[in-house]
């Protein structure tokens, strides 16, 4: 049993670290569009985490497309709350 709460924490440190590392880059030469606006949503809290200790990662793509990019942004943000919902209203 107490192995169980170590290794939970162990787990999301990972997982965050390996997420975070996904985090959205600077400017380039691209435009990013909706569906990348859909990812940078939803590693979003990732890069904020990683924000706080570097200033390294970026919290979304400076030379996006406009409106869709942050369309796909914010679904991306909206995204990440909607399995905890589902989950809370089973029980």
């Amino acid at each position: 049993m107490k192995k169980s709460k170590i290794v939970l924490p162990l787990i999301t440190i990972l997982v965050m670290t390996l997420f975070s590392s996904c985090a959205s880059n600077g400017y380039t030469a691209h435009q990013h569009g909706f569906f990348y606006g859909v990812i940078h949503g939803l590693v979003f809290p990732f890069a904020l985490i990683s924000k706080l200790f570097t200033n390294e990662y970026g919290l979304y793509a400076e030379n996006n497309t406009g409106f869709f990019y942050w369309l796909g942004f914010i679904i991306g943000i909206f995204g990440l709350g909607g399995g905890g919902r589902r989950a809370a209203s089973r029980r």
